[in-house]
């Protein structure tokens, strides 16, 4: 997985390939959770990066829904 998600890339990506990628850091994220909880983390930094990759796949999603939204009820005037 690549270590950094940068908007451009996640932009490019269709809404299906956005959910795959949101379920498996999801999974990361729960795992890092058990890990900590455990005593066992070693990559900490790894946290944030999914954390935030997570928040911004969310975000595209909701911006993209609501252009879709804009441009159907614009085109409804």
């Amino acid at each position: 997985m690549a270590d950094t998600y940068k908007p451009a890339d996640l932009r490019a990506k269709s809404e299906d390939e956005l959910n795959a990628l949101l379920l498996d850091l999801k999974r990361e994220q729960i795992n890092y959770r058990f890990s900590a909880a455990t005593g066992q983390s070693e990559n900490t930094s790894r946290v944030k990066v999914v954390r935030r990759a997570v928040a911004r796949i969310k975000t595209l999603a909701h911006t993209s829904k609501n252009r879709a939204g804009a441009k159907t009820s614009a085109a409804k005037s």
